[in-house]
């Protein structure tokens, strides 16, 4: 029989939301789970964890997005569409039962800027395989999933090298 499967939300304004995602992946595909992560609003091809996890046994990687920066409120149908596909990867892994983790990095921003309903998010979680745990991260968590989530950890900022004038350091934030 399997385990009653949850749904965490890592959240805030604190660097470590997507980092600790992929730390959880790791125990779990430790214990030959098959993980998804699909991540949203990440087009761009720099990010560490796109090689890291690649010798990762029973870990898949997605991204939705473009290269391109999406401002708040200013989405074009070409973000519109990509966020769109994540949402249909989504439901996909997350009510397929195929996968015993799936990971939605940064859905939060998705549905704050508009890319995604707060509403299809929670009818996803409703329709999730029970031997799916599912991980929402990003800041900006609506207060909706919040209530629904077995778990939230919230990132506070409390020192960062950025307000220093330190850009974004390979290996460390990208």
């Amino acid at each position: 029989m399997d385990p009653i499967r949850g749904i965490q939300i890592y959240t805030g304004n604190g660097k470590g939301k997507t980092t600790a995602a992929l730390g959880l992946a790791v125990r779990a595909c430790g214990h030959g789970w098959r993980v998804k992560m699909i991540q949203f609003l990440k087009g761009w091809d720099f990010y560490g964890e796109i090689r890291g996890v690649e010798a990762l046994p029973g870990f898949e990687l997605v991204r939705t997005g473009t290269p391109d920066y999406v401002p708040k409120g200013g989405a074009r149908p070409l973000d519109l569409q990509e966020a769109r596909r994540g949402m249909d990867l989504a439901r996909e892994a997350v009510t397929g039962g195929d996968y015993d983790l799936v990971i939605l990095d940064e859905i939060n921003v998705a549905t704050d800027y508009g890319l995604v309903e707060p509403q299809e998010v929670l009818a996803l979680l409703d329709a999730r395989s029970p031997r799916t745990e599912v991980v929402l991260t990003g800041r900006y968590a609506p207060e909706a999933f919040l209530e629904r989530a077995d778990l939230v950890t919230e990132m506070r900022e409390v020192r960062h090298p950025y307000h220093r004038g330190v850009k974004a350091r390979e290996g460390i934030e990208f």
